[in-house]
Formats: structure tokens, C-alpha cells, sequence
């Protein structure tokens, strides 16, 4: 299959090129865009057939669920049985945005995108060209990450090639994506919302709005079924196997850099993934992707895949993580590196 490459404005997007990509999905094609958080790997959401290529281009487990994005917020009661109060507060406060509510599914909605589970997760993205596919395509359009599974998620069209180039039709390119992890699911089903997934909607934003909220046990790496995307499988995981530094700052720099060193002087090939602060004290020898000043969290967070996906071109034989505070979109951040070095993580006081 030869995978078309369109590119567009991210602000005002070609309409002739995004008619055509929407027709690739009516037709039951695949199509991966831009959305403010991740490029997103989509299908028809209400085609059964449709859905099975996505598990199939990615080679993701079929109990895995996926997201639907919507265009319109009107479009929700065709797929969720009943819009809790806790799941309206959230879409009026934070939609269009990088937030997923789950509410239980109507019989619109077939079970290849769901994992057979009774709920449906929805989003309406902040992206205008993400919005626009969606409204031309003129169906719910599921879509996970547009990346081979367990891999760093993509952050460019260039990351969903390199995976992706030749299982699917079509890949629009409107640059990076701003946020660059994927967004916030939350449980509206239960008494008390449930945050599933960390993401650019924050901890601290959601009990803002709802007052209170509950963290899943998943996040904390308990094997669950997986109630939304990216909670039972390992994810995000680079070409080489990663350790991941975390707690007091200065410590953990101190140890990453003695880590380096001693591995350097043994031969082995180093790659490190740090803030700017910290590659300062690396030994030369080691290949270092930073994703930011130290303490900038949201620069944590649009770098952190590309970062990651550094060492596919460079390749090393370990790769040494530096942590960030878990605040604000921290959470998030720290949830994608620890599943990435597949919870191998030292820590340091």
C-alpha cells in the first residue's frame, strides 16, 4: 500500500486535502492526523470492519479500547446512554480539548471499539484539522495513536511513517503536536469520576471542576482489565531498555551521571534521556535527547517521544531516564516514562 502524505495548515487546513482523507474513512480506510496531543490513527468508529484494520496496522491486543472523536459535542448522545453530571461539567469546562470522558455505550456503538466493554470513550479534540476530518468524514472517528503498538507515541507525521508508512492510506502533516501526550480519560460511570489516564487536562484541574476525583489503582502499575486506552499494556517503550531515575532532583542528576560513567567505562553504549541541567553533566561519550529545562514540565511533555524516539536513529545498548515532579502535567509525563522503562526505576533521596 503507498500512504499518501498531506500536508496542511494546522490553523486552516486544505479543504480539498481533508475532503479527500475523509473519504479514505467513509470507505472504511484508514487516516492519520493531527490532534492537539498525539497524531491519532483513525477508522470509521461505527464500522466494525474498520476498526479491526486499526489492530491491525498497529498490532494492538483487540481488548485494548479506543477513543472516538467527535466534532460537535451534540454528537455524544448517539453514543453514550446518559450524560452524567460530572461528564457534562467536564465537556462545558474542557472541551474542545485534550479530555476523554467514558460513559456507557449505546448500541450504536460495536464492540471492536470498545474491547467489549459496556462503555464508550469519547473525545472532541482542540485541533482544527483533527475537527475538521471528523465533520467531513461525517462519522465518529476512533482513533488511538498512530504508532506501531508499545512504541512512543507520535508527535510528528515523520514518527507515524517511520511506523506506520505502507499499513494505511493516508497521513495528514500539520507539524508537532503542541501538547505532545495523549489526553485525560476519566471514568463518568462511577459515584466519584475516575481518572484513568494523566494527561493535559491535569489532577488538579479535574478536582477544580468536580471537587473530587479518584486515581485509578492502574496508575500505580496494578494488572487490571483495562477500563481506557494505554492501562494493561506496556507502552511508550524505546529501542533500547530503560531505567528510570526518580525523587530528589539533585540526587537523581548525581546518580544518572555516575550510572553513565561507570556504563561508558565498561564499554556499553549510553543514551540518556534528561533535562537540559542534567546532559550538562553526562559524559561526552553518551547520546543524550533532553526533553527541556529542568522543571519545565509542559516542555517535559512536548518532548518527551521525540526524546524517546531519538534512539531509533542513534542506537544505544541502555538508556538512562531522568523524572519530573508528578505535579500538574508531571503526572502525566512520569505515568508515560515509567511504563516506558516498563517500571524499571531506581530511586533516589
Amino acid at each position: 500500500m503507498n500512504t499518501r502524505h498531506y500536508i496542511v495548515d494546522k490553523d486552516k487546513p486544505d479543504f480539498r486535502l481533508l475532503d479527500q482523507a475523509a473519504a479514505v474513512l467513509r470507505q472504511g480506510g484508514l487516516v492519520a492526523f493531527p490532534t492537539e496531543t498525539v497524531y491519532g490513527l483513525g477508522a470509521n468508529g461505527l464500522d466494525p470492519r474498520a476498526v479491526a484494520k486499526i489492530f491491525a496496522a498497529k498490532g494492538r491486543p483487540a481488548d485494548n479500547p479506543l477513543i472516538l472523536h467527535i466534532a460537535d459535542v451534540h454528537e455524544v448522545e448517539k453514543l453514550a446512554k446518559k450524560v452524567t453530571a460530572n461528564a457534562a461539567a467536564l465537556m462545558a469546562k474542557y472541551w474542545p480539548g485534550p479530555l476523554t470522558v467514558v460513559l456507557e455505550r449505546t448500541r450504536l456503538v460495536p464492540d471492536a471499539a470498545t474491547g467489549g466493554l459496556d462503555t464508550v470513550a469519547i473525545r472532541l479534540p482542540d485541533s482544527p484539522v483533527a475537527r475538521e476530518l471528523i465533520r467531513l468524514a461525517g462519522v465518529p472517528v476512533a482513533a488511538p495513536s498512530a504508532n506501531t503498538s508499545g512504541r512512543p507515541s507520535p508527535t510528528t507525521a515523520a514518527d507515524v511513517l517511520a511506523d506506520l508508512s505502507g499499513r494505511i492510506e493516508v497521513v495528514i502533516d500539520a507539524g508537532p503536536c503542541g501538547i505532545g501526550v495523549e489526553s485525560t480519560v476519566v471514568d463518568c460511570t462511577t459515584p466519584v469520576p475516575t481518572l484513568l489516564r494523566p494527561g493535559g487536562v491535569t489532577l488538579e484541574m479535574l478536582a477544580e471542576t468536580l471537587g473530587e476525583v479518584e486515581v485509578d489503582p492502574a496508575l500505580g502499575g496494578e494488572h487490571v482489565k483495562p477500563r481506557a486506552p494505554g492501562m494493561k499494556y506496556t507502552h511508550y517503550a524505546p529501542a533500547a531498555p530503560m531505567t528510570l531515575y526518580e525523587g530528589e532532583t539533585e540526587a537523581v542528576a548525581t546518580a544518572i551521571a555516575a550510572a553513565a560513567a561507570g556504563l561508558v567505562a565498561a564499554g556499553r553504549r549510553v543514551g540518556a534521556v534528561v533535562a537540559d541541567e542534567t546532559a550538562r553533566l553526562l559524559p561526552p561519550q553518551a547520546a543524550t535527547a533532553t526533553y527541556g529545562a529542568r522543571g519545565d514540565l509542559a516542555a517535559a511533555a512536548a518532548g518527551l517521544y521525540s526524546a524517546l524516539r531519538y534512539f531509533d536513529a542513534v542506537p544505544v545498548d541502555v538508556i538512562l531516564a531522568e523524572g519530573v515532579a508528578e505535579s500538574g502535567i508531571g503526572l502525566a509525563v512520569m505515568n508515560r516514562m515509567r511504563k516506558a522503562s516498563g517500571y524499571k526505576i531506581v530511586h533516589c533521596e
